[in-house]
């Protein structure tokens, strides 16, 4: 089965450990021989091809080797070092390992193919959590890689043969390479503008890590005073400054809590800079590649997992935010929720008429609306097996317009029509002639001084990367505002020393566990058509609340679909072995996808960046196996010819072959199998929580207004100000808070500004 491997040198191992990475990789992902059958070439091919003939340990190689920053990632390290030793292959592998002829001993890639599988799959259910550990791992970024990496075409030669065409056909414009300026772009594209090139926010980009000298020029034309470094200032001379650049406000973060902010502060009149840890795309500069855009626009490159591997998560860090690459479902803060709040936590902010009104102004902000003009492949699906079953379903707003019919937005907006913070609030902060937007700045603290025996935020110190090393810049300024996101923002104040204990704890994830269904399109008149691929339409345009409980608790769990292009649905499927594997991604196009989502009771905490932990509680397990088998009877009941869940035992039912006992039981079983421990992936797309707000410093991080309790003058506008978790897709929320928020900052600037 298996074919040859090829074997790739890495400065991070030797070609011993390259031989083991190797063998590890393609025993994932084998070459498979299926001459004589009836295969098109191009399934020929993708069958045939290894991981190893794709240079696909060696990427693996780059990012065991430190590209990766986790707490956990020397396992991968260890583990391909003992695999490359005769006795390190017996002690991670066990008598599978042995050979019947002196020395008994083999490395493991002496090791034959199928004993390999036999081993791999033990992995994956042994009792020993750190073997489960290292078959997760290596199983995420060996098929991630594989499915996502292209050549100088832009091509993966898998795609032809699991029906995905790349890149977003409809957006037929040239990409830009963001390196380019305006007259290069000219030059380029005759007719086009510089706004349809770079995107509205062009203007008010300043790109630090390219020309700093012509960058600081920028910032004193839009009237920021930049000076360098004074030597009689000890403390911001401790850090080794560049430069300093002085405003009204400092954001740090561009998303829908910092970008709200940043917009309502120019607006007003007041300078303001935002610091954004990740890069700016204008939508020429998008290429909608999957592996491309988890690299670059997701914070941890797309590979963000808690301490256990046992939850993946997905947070954006581009200019944007997450409301440049999220799924544009625009719900309002549930009223129970803010019952809940007002009530409960005694924050009267989400009972007032003041939060309903900051709720519709960003909702009229961002075009928010509920019309669906073609609904895509898992939206259909979702629709129907709940109308069939009696279940309710509605439709979910989005901040795009009807006929917008896109699968891409989780890589960028190609078009700008849906509306994130890039494409509005942002807009306004440029065009008011009042702020400028740092890319690839990264805040590294939030500098504090000493006034009337209180501290006081005075500023933030950030680094970015120029051609001749890492610099530090300053920004003084009257009132500093983080929005970082809930696990930005939580290790930032950890490093400017904030000691209240409650930040980065009581952080939230919304937990995710989907359940799949196969619909083959063997003839013209199948449903959904033929021509309909999972992948492509608008993301989440439908939503049942069927076990949500939102008129009761309102801890329950919502039903929506994902967006899984072929690398994440690849490394979501349960792997049982390396043909198993090829068979399904061969389906991926018409697998539909339907998720539970819980609003969680459980909770973790953030240590850092790249330290997180996270505790699922038996109450939210209960809600999402009940939220699960709701969804294997949707898919059911809309029609699948295969369902299944993401269970790492990989059952498969074939829903019309089998009897009504048979499925009962089925949907049963799968529902009610642990979660924890690495037997099934759970995912997150939405955090929060982690610096939450309250009326008593003993159990929150910042007062009603937003302000911290440790430090005057900094506030945080994002996520992690929830009280409890939400239930439902963050993004209103987010914006509505940060407007709230917004109005309490400015009653700090606008004394000042009258001085």
């Amino acid at each position: 089965m298996a074919g040859k491997s090829r074997v790739y040198k890495s400065s991070h191992f030797s070609c011993g450990q390259m031989e083991a990475l190797s063998a590890l990789c393609d025993t994932l992902l084998p070459s498979v021989d299926v001459d004589g059958q009836l295969h098109p070439s191009f399934h020929r091919q993708f069958y045939q091809t290894s991981a190893s003939m794709t240079a696909t340990p060696h990427h693996v190689a780059e990012l065991l080797g430190g590209k990766i920053e986790h707490p956990k990632i020397y396992l991968g390290r260890l583990a391909v070092g003992l695999l490359s030793t005769r006795i390190g292959t017996f002690v991670l592998c066990g008598r599978k390992s042995l050979c019947p002829k002196f020395p008994y001993f083999q490395t493991f890639s002496e090791v034959p193919y199928e004993e390999r599988e036999q081993i791999l799959r033990s992995w994956s259910t042994s009792n020993f959590l750190l073997l489960r550990i290292l078959f997760t791992a290596l199983k995420f970024f060996t098929l991630l890689l594989f499915f996502t990496q292209v050549n100088e075409k832009g091509e993966n030669l898998s795609w032809k043969a699991i029906g995905y065409c790349g890149p977003d056909p409809g957006c037929a414009k040239t990409r830009i390479l963001k390196t380019s300026g305006p007259q290069e772009c000219e030059e380029k594209e005759d007719g086009a503008s510089q706004d349809e090139l770079f995107g509205p926010l062009y203007k008010g980009i300043i790109n630090l890590d390219q020309s700093r000298e012509e960058a600081l020029h920028k910032l004193q034309s839009l009237g920021f005073p930049v000076s360098t470094p004074h030597s009689r200032n000890r403390r911001l001379m401790s850090l080794n400054p560049s430069f300093i650049v002085k405003c009204d406000a400092v954001v740090v973060g561009s998303g829908s809590g910092g970008g709200v902010v940043a917009g309502v502060l120019a607006n007003a009149g007041h300078k303001v800079l935002v610091l954004e840890k990740g890069s700016y795309f204008a939508r020429t500069n998008l290429s909608l590649l999957e592996g491309e855009a988890m690299d670059q626009m997701y914070l941890g490159n797309g590979m963000l997992v808690t301490d256990n591997l046992d939850v993946l998560i997905v947070a954006g860090s581009t200019v944007g935010g997450g409301s440049t690459i999220n799924w544009s479902a625009s719900i309002r803060t549930p009223s129970h929720v803010m019952r809940e709040w007002s009530e409960k936590h005694e924050l009267e902010l989400f009972g007032s008429e003041v939060y309903q009104q900051a709720l519709d102004v960003v909702c009229q902000k961002m075009g928010v609306q509920s019309e669906v003009e073609h609904e895509g492949f898992n939206n259909m699906i979702l629709r129907k097996g709940c109308e069939n079953l009696g279940y309710p379903v509605e439709t979910v707003p989005c901040n795009a317009p009807s006929d917008h019919y896109c699968g891409w937005c989780c890589f960028g907006c190609k078009d700008g029509r849906k509306k994130g913070t890039s494409e509005t609030w942002l807009v306004d902060l440029v065009e008011s002639g009042n702020g400028a937007i740092l890319p690839t700045c990264e805040a590294i603290k939030v500098i504090t001084d000493d006034i009337n025996g209180k501290k006081r935020a005075i500023g933030v110190a950030f680094a970015f990367d120029t051609p001749f090393g890492r610099e530090i810049g300053i920004v003084e300024s009257d009132v500093t505002v983080v929005a970082s996101g809930a696990i930005c923002t939580p290790a930032l104040l950890k490093r400017s020393g904030l000691k209240n204990p409650n930040v980065g704890k009581n952080f939230h994830i919304h937990p995710v566990v989907m359940a799949w269904g196969y619909f083959p399109d063997p003839s013209p008149d199948a449903w959904p058509a033929p021509e309909k691929r999972s992948y492509e339409g608008g993301i989440i345009t439908a939503m049942s609340k069927v076990v949500a409980n939102f008129e009761t608790s309102g801890y329950g769990a919502i039903i929506q679909t994902p967006s899984l292009h072929p690398g994440i649905f690849s490394l979501l499927m349960p792997w049982i072995s390396g043909i198993d594997m090829k068979n399904r991604m061969v389906k991926f196009s018409r697998t539909a996808h339907v998720f539970a989502l819980a609003r969680d009771k459980g909770s973790g905490v953030i240590t850092s960046e790249t330290d997180i932990s996270y505790k699922l509680e038996d109450f939210d397990q209960e809600n999402l196996s009940k939220g699960l088998e709701k969804c294997m009877r949707i898919l059911a009941a809309a029609g699948a010819e295969e369902i299944g869940t993401h269970h790492s035992t990989g059952r498969v039912l074939k829903v019309k072959q089998a009897s009504e006992k048979e499925f009962e039981r089925f949907v049963k079983e799968e529902s009610l199998r642990p979660l924890q421990k690495l037997s099934a992936p759970i995912a997150s797309a939405h955090q929060m929580g982690s610096c939450r707000m309250g009326v008593d410093p003993k159990g929150s991080v910042v007062n009603p207004k937003g302000e911290t309790w440790e430090v005057e003058g900094l506030f945080v506008a994002d996520s992690s100000v929830f009280p409890t978790a939400l239930g439902v897709n963050p993004m209103v929320t987010v914006q509505a808070t940060a407007y709230c928020i917004a109005q309490s900052v400015l009653q700090i600037l606008e004394p000042k500004k009258i001085m």
